[in-house]
């Protein structure tokens, strides 16, 4: 088929290389210790012997960044979208102990803007130069018929690697042990299909409003906040020991979708089960402001984001303050929001107290 003819359909193979050509400064801006080749080969190659480690496990991710990709579309604002797809992966992997080492992206669409693809593509870019990851191959589709023209979708894949006596699970978990928050920048890239919802029928508010709840933003800026990405403050905490040898963190989970009620039991052993208390952190004012305009009841806001804690760690009480001198110095705000207790049959597997009286 004449490229004019596959053109006519619809696939524009000239933007494609035009891409192509626009993005390799920003894929090249990532690269790292590992790295065999630059774009254009049928696959990536990586050399993990460049990389240290001695006696490694492999980890590796992959996800999206869900309906926020529309709130990105509908505003045109498609600068940082690209950074919460590389955080959705990487600190899925940090929170087994693992160094992000390579990301590859997909990115799908209707019609083919390069200008667009390379605003969201260096996106990624810098959410893998912030984890420390190369951006070592991706996938640029353009699918007429599939996705309306000015649509596109976003997907991300990371490998990272962890030593073997180094790797995090739930093993080492007891009861009596701390749990400590991570201050989130927003809701992240979790429960977006419920924001539309309620952006749509709140009256008299669109994503070029002025936040009511923030000087000198709109909601759209508000809701593109990207995902923190916390694999280099985590490294840094991963690097300390116990009396035993192993890290002071015992355990972590990455507040995604399901919010904190489903993602904390996940980094915990069955026998085992958490208390938070809702006092212990401040809700930041784009979820009291979401509560309000959609008269979400507490329980299912804890359900649905992460409701201002994007990366929960869990450490016996004599290392918590060591942990959370760590992180701050790297920049990270820390919260002591509680603690694990062995599980009663008759209670959550998650409790959160004072969740009314802290979040209304």
């Amino acid at each position: 088929m004449k490229e004019s003819a596959y053109k006519e359909a619809g696939v524009d193979i000239e933007a494609g290389a035009n891409v192509v050509e626009r993005i390799k400064p920003h894929v090249q801006s990532t690269f790292r210790n590992g790295v065999m080749a630059g774009l254009g080969g049928f696959g990536a190659l990586f050399d993990l012997k460049e990389t240290g480690y001695k006696d490694p496990l492999l980890v590796s991710a992959t996800d999206g960044v869900g309906t926020k990709i529309r709130i990105a579309i509908e505003s045109g604002q498609h600068d940082r979208i690209g950074i919460d797809l590389v955080a959705m992966c990487v600190n899925d992997l940090i929170v087994q102990g693992a160094e992000p080492l390579f990301f590859l992206d997909y990115f799908a669409c209707g019609t083919l803007d390069p200008g667009i693809a390379e605003t969201v593509i260096a996106g990624v870019a810098d959410g893998c130069k912030q984890a420390g990851c190369a951006l070592i191959g991706g996938e640029t589709a353009e699918m007429p018929g599939m996705y309306p023209s000015g649509d596109y979708d976003l997907a991300g894949f990371s490998v990272g690697a962890v030593e073997r006596d180094r790797l995090l699970t739930d093993a080492r978990v007891e009861a009596g042990d701390f749990i400590l928050g991570l201050a989130a920048s927003g809701p992240h890239s979790n429960g977006y299909s419920l924001i539309r919802k309620l952006m749509e029928t709140t009256q008299g508010y669109s994503y070029t409003s002025p936040a009511p709840f923030q000087a000198g933003a709109t909601l759209g800026d508000v809701l593109l906040t990207p995902t923190r990405i916390y694999v280099r403050p985590l490294l840094k905490a991963l690097q300390e020991s116990d009396e035993t040898g192993k890290p002071l963190i015992r355990s972590m989970a990455h507040i995604t979708g399901g919010g904190l009620i489903e993602n904390i039991p996940r980094a915990l052993p069955n026998h085992l089960s958490a208390v938070l208390d809702a006092q212990s952190w401040p809700l930041l004012p784009i979820f009291k402001w979401l509560q309000g305009a959609g008269s979400l009841e507490s329980r299912d806001m804890a359900t649905v984001f992460n409701c201002g804690i994007g990366m929960t760690l869990i450490c016996a009480p004599p290392h918590a303050d060591a942990l959370k001198n760590i992180l701050e110095k790297e920049g990270e705000t820390v919260y002591t929001i509680g603690h694990i207790v062995q599980k009663d049959s008759t209670a959550p597997v998650i409790q959160i107290d004072n969740m009314d009286s802290s979040w209304r």
